[in-house]
């Protein structure tokens, strides 16, 4: 059977590429994507991507995947520091789960070190741009595949 990892991005996530390059890098949320789901197939793994702007929209798409996903890549971009029923979402699934954010969120503003995710996390990636999803993609492939080696 094909294992299933589902990607999840929150909000302005959508505007990378254009929004604070300096930070967040000139790759659009569609490279991103496509990167990560050539990289998921060519492994032999099914990959779902979704992003929204709404809080919402990212339960429901969390509460929709229950029992269908393997393991759970979310950046959950601002709602990281407010999100309690993005987490609520996230604890129905007994599946791995990683945390990526492609700004080192520990070396910026106070309010942004915070996160509501990090604690239920199998593993956190941060601050290695948008190289950091598929540094996230391949330990989950590993994890979802019980590898133990470094490469």
């Amino acid at each position: 059977m094909q294992k299933h990892i589902l990607v999840l991005h929150g909000p302005n996530l959508n505007m990378l590429g254009k929004r604070e390059p300096q930070i967040y890098g000139k790759l659009s949320l569609k490279d991103i994507d496509a990167a990560l789901k050539e990289r998921a197939s060519s492994a032999g793994f099914l990959l779902s991507t979704f992003q929204s702007n709404h809080e919402g929209a990212l339960v429901d798409c969390l509460q929709e995947a229950f029992g269908q996903v393997h393991g759970i890549l979310i950046n959950p971009a601002a709602f990281t520091h407010t999100s309690v029923a993005i987490r609520d979402a996230l604890l129905l699934h007994d599946t791995p789960l990683i945390e990526v954010h492609i700004s080192n969120i520990h070396k910026r503003e106070a309010f942004r070190s915070h996160s509501y995710f990090s604690d239920i996390a199998t593993g956190q990636i941060v601050g290695l741009g948008a190289r950091g999803y598929l540094l996230a993609l391949d330990a989950m492939m590993a994890i979802l595949t019980d590898k133990e080696d470094l490469m």
